[in-house]
């Protein structure tokens, strides 16, 4: 539910975008100053306008002129605008030339299919912009981005030590893909190929048949590797089309597949042995160990930069009604989490904009419930791992979120999976293991019992189906493929007809399918011809085995590393103020929407209720700064 947006995600997000044609395009980097002063950041004025075209960005939040959803937002949209400001600021240094700004500036226009001047300046001025207004955010965007890979560049090189924990940490990132030792047999006749298969089946050479029949590898006796002392070399799964991979693949206990068709193909492959994936050895898996950590140092560089921005930011507000409240919603580690913090993810939530849109403004009640705890949560063990990782002097890197997933790790390095637990799960899964029954079916409906008696006695599966039933006197349905109903997903048939078809034994064989039992559906009695008919079947362990090790090892890792994290977190005391900080919020809205609206200057009049960026209520409109935090206001 909750997808955790670390402050170089946002920063990415910011840096990142593309320039699109629609009434918010201006609030990409900034719109043009004309309008109405709401904030100064830093000194540099920020419009109502501009803080407006973001909230309007928002559609589902932004329907809401009051309460808690629109305050969230309010608070999101404030420190945004403040994050654009600082990024633009901090990249005042960089360079951009004229035709570095032009190049982009063409892009846009072709990608957009505006390369007429007209087409061009009529898309501006519909989103409030001027050709120079836009190339002055083009330069900022390129100024930001560039910064931040400079940013980037200075991060210090991976270490021998960080590399090989991380490799220790993350052995399912290095290992080998899985291969199979096998021959295959194909042909371009799928009647042949099923000839050949029942002849396996029946114990003959694979080797020799495919010598004589196959049309790819036939001098090697079909062996999908080369042969090395008459044994063939194990392949990998591009060796195959997709589909026969797949089939040959799942024999992790060797054996036959079906027929598989494949481009016009038609492929027999045996397993002589399936080889599981194999983690490399620090040597060979080395280089790729660095690169993961070289990045994570970069994305580690990028968000502490983003960081000391955001810890002295100044925030003055000129327009009350874009005043904000964002207090400490919890502390860890001498670290303050500002409630932006929270706010960010929520407003950023695909699954929080569906929400809204279903239940209006009653969400507001679940997200305060149920997602904001667990937001904090989260956040509360991301900003720990710094000082944990300290603490325990690991070898570890990144941001504070990628710390927290390397403790995680590190929590659950030592968990192990038994060949009993393997057993357990299995039996107490079958459900999971299962192939369901399935058959192609057409159903003759008779009025009368003694013609339908009749028909399936005397039809012997001699020509047409629907023909002779419709000559018998019935109407006939084409159901074509069926499975069984489950308690999820209703079947197709009606139960008795699906009882006659899938569970009865008393099936008559009729031409190259069989004849159900007649049974009474409603006033009608019908007669099923079924073809194709597979039972269902439950794969056996030796199958499912690495299969079901790689699921519980997944579990098992994940509950320990977490036990883990979240007791070394404790262990730091942390401070949850979420509750408070929400029954203050509440105690605001309801107090402003009992009082007459008063009239606001300029478009953010609809922004929301009368608070202040800094978290302190009593500072009046006349100037701010922002809460003495790690992250500042604006995450």
């Amino acid at each position: 539910m909750v997808n955790v947006l670390l402050g170089v995600l946002a920063l990415l997000l910011v840096v990142g975008m593309a320039y699109e044609f629609t009434p918010n395009v201006g609030s990409l980097f900034g719109r043009r100053q004309a309008g109405t002063p709401a904030l100064k950041v830093n000194g540099q004025t920020v419009t109502a306008e501009e803080l407006e075209a973001i909230r309007r960005s928002f559609p589902a939040l932004a329907g809401f002129e009051s309460g808690p959803l629109a305050d969230d937002l309010k608070t999101y949209v404030v420190a945004q605008k403040a994050r654009q400001v600082l990024l633009i600021q901090a990249a005042k240094d960089i360079k951009v030339s004229r035709a570095d700004v032009n190049a982009e500036v063409q892009k846009v226009r072709q990608a957009n299919n505006l390369t007429d001047n007209k087409a061009w300046t009529d898309a501006l001025q519909s989103a409030g912009l001027t050709d120079a207004t836009f190339r002055q955010q083009v330069r900022d965007q390129l100024a930001v981005q560039r910064k931040s890979e400079e940013i980037q560049q200075a991060a210090p090189p991976a270490t021998d030590a960080e590399a090989r924990l991380y490799y220790e940490l993350h052995p399912e990132s290095f290992q080998s893909d899985a291969r199979i030792v096998g021959r295959e047999i194909v042909v371009n006749d799928k009647a042949k190929a099923e000839a050949l298969l029942k002849q396996v089946r029946g114990g003959a050479d694979f080797a020799q048949l495919a010598r004589q029949n196959s049309s790819e590898f036939k001098d090697r006796g079909g062996a999908l590797g080369p042969l090395e002392n008459g044994r063939p070399r194990p392949v990998a799964r591009v060796a195959l089309p997709n589909e026969v991979a797949a089939a040959a693949f799942a024999l992790t206990g060797g054996g036959v597949t079906d027929v598989i068709a494949s481009g016009g193909k038609f492929y027999i492959v045996k397993v002589e042995q399936y080889l599981p994936p194999q983690t490399k050895p620090f040597a060979d898996a080395k280089a790729d160990a660095v690169t993961a950590v070289n990045s994570q140092k970069k994305d580690a560089a990028v968000e502490q930069w983003l960081t000391d921005l955001e810890r002295d930011v100044k925030i003055e507000v000129l327009d009350p009604a874009w005043k904000t409240e964002n207090p400490t919603v919890a502390s860890v580690a001498g670290q303050n989490i500002p409630y932006s913090d929270v706010v960010a993810q929520v407003v950023q939530n695909q699954q929080v904009t569906s929400l809204v849109s279903q239940m209006g403004d009653q969400a507001a009640q679940l997200i305060n419930s149920i997602l904001k705890p667990q937001i904090v949560q989260q956040l509360i063990q991301s900003y720990a791992a710094p000082k944990i990782v300290q603490q325990k002097n690991l070898a570890l890197t990144g941001t504070r979120q990628e710390l927290a997933a390397g403790l995680v790790a590190y929590g659950a390095r030592n968990v192990q999976v038994t060949d009993a637990d393997i057993q357990k799960f299995y039996l107490q899964n079958p459900q999971q293991f299962e192939t369901p029954a399935s058959a192609t079916v057409s159903e003759a409906s008779f009025a009368d019992r003694d013609k339908a008696l009749a028909f399936r006695q005397s039809w012997n599966g001699q020509g047409d189906f629907t023909a002779a039933a419709t000559q018998a006197g019935a109407t006939v349905s084409e159901r074509g493929e069926v499975r069984p109903s489950t308690p999820e997903t209703p079947g197709t048939l009606a139960q008795p007809v699906e009882a006659a078809v899938f569970t009865a034994k008393t099936l008559r064989p009729a031409g190259e399918g069989s004849l159900s039992d007649v049974v009474k559906v409603g006033n009608r009695y019908v007669v099923a011809y079924v073809t194709d008919l597979k039972r269902a079947s439950v794969q056996p362990l030796a199958a499912v085995r690495d299969q079901i090790r790689q699921q519980l090892l997944t579990q098992k890792r994940e509950e320990a590393g977490q036990a883990y994290l979240a007791q070394q977190v404790a262990a730091l005391k942390p401070v949850n103020n979420l509750q408070k900080v929400l029954a203050d919020q509440q105690k605001r809205v309801a107090a402003e929407a009992s009082k007459t609206p008063a009239t606001a200057s300029g478009t953010g009049s609809s922004a929301g209720s009368n608070t202040d960026t800094n978290g302190s209520a009593g500072q009046g409109a006349t100037g701010s700064s922002a809460p003495k935090s790690s992250e500042g206001t604006t995450r």
